[in-house]
């Protein structure tokens, strides 16, 4: 076997690519990336995290109504310059507007004046209504360096999930301490948007938050169900947190944020906590169909 068969990205990310697209993720290399509206990704320079096109169709698409300025104003909103706050407190206020959408001054031809409406950025409950584009080796420049994080998420043009990956034999941990920290402190403008963070070896694979140390990142094991069998994998990860419907509900449902002494501390849900929850409710509601009453118990333990 020819020895660039044993690399990362032979071993690693080739696989997390296909992966992705039969999640149903478009995917595309950035590492010959053009630039221009005709580039790659529409992107003018390396500056840019935001695909602004893509999220400018996408606001376009929820919200058909409006007109094209009110648009733009959502997209200038969303994409404005945060540096001077802490990325903590600029992903949530991101996060704000992705849930409650972005206000906006429109006419009111109905009463006159103008009246305010929230523009939609995400449609939370119909996954298909959204544009997924998977990115591998998505330069970043800074202001003091150039970063090439392996694989970027993009929802709507918005830099969702960075995954950096080493090669079987390097421990994932790596990938948190050598690459993941520096780009949190050299180009913060992407975890501005940032919903999770993914480090793999290929085998071991955690999933943290963008203000979690290492010793809270976790493991994620089962997809669908609690009695399914344990397997730490890259694609078990991939599919339980990055599945197009289950990311958008791990967004939605499953992040807060909560203010502590030490900081603004961004909190994700985990593995047994989505699956308990979400199984809890759908047994509620077929409970509540047949009327028999018997919803189940979930059992929750902190620590």
């Amino acid at each position: 076997m020819p020895p660039h068969a044993y690399t990362e990205d032979q071993l690693v990310e080739q696989p997390a690519v296909r992966l992705f697209a039969t999640l149903g993720w478009h995917t595309v290399s950035a590492m010959e990336e053009t630039f221009g509206p005709g580039g790659t990704l529409g992107r003018e320079t390396k500056g840019e995290v935001v695909l602004v096109s893509r999220l400018q169709a996408a606001i376009a698409r929820l919200n058909p109504t409006v007109p094209d300025e009110a648009v733009q104003t959502a997209v200038d909103d969303l994409v404005r310059d945060r540096s001077a706050m802490s990325i903590e407190a600029a992903n949530r206020e991101v996060y704000r507007l992705l849930k409650e959408g972005i206000p906006v001054s429109l006419p009111d031809h109905e009463h006159g004046g103008q009246k305010t409406e929230r523009l939609r950025i995400v449609d939370w409950g119909h996954q298909a209504n959204n544009d997924f584009l998977l990115v591998s080796q998505f330069s970043v420049t800074g202001a003091l360096y150039t970063c090439r994080p392996d694989l970027v998420g993009f929802v709507n043009g918005l830099p969702w999930v960075v995954i950096e990956l080493k090669k079987p034999g390097v421990p994932a941990r790596a990938a948190f301490d050598e690459n993941l920290t520096h780009y949190k402190q050299q180009i913060p403008a992407l975890c501005w948007f940032n919903a999770l963070l993914i480090a793999s070896n290929g085998t071991d694979s955690r999933v943290g938050s963008l203000t979690a140390d290492w010793e809270r990142w976790v493991d994620w094991k089962r997809i669908e169900r609690e009695d399914e069998p344990r397997r730490v994998s890259l694609e078990v990860m991939l599919r339980g947190t990055c599945d197009p419907t289950r990311l958008l509900d791990l967004a939605e449902n499953f992040t807060l944020f909560s203010e502590h002494k030490a900081g603004l501390v961004k909190i994700l849900g985990q593995n047994h906590q989505y699956l308990g929850v979400n199984n809890a409710i759908a047994s509620m509601l077929e409970a509540r169909k047949l009327g028999h009453g018997r919803g189940g118990v979930f059992w929750q333990a902190q620590r």
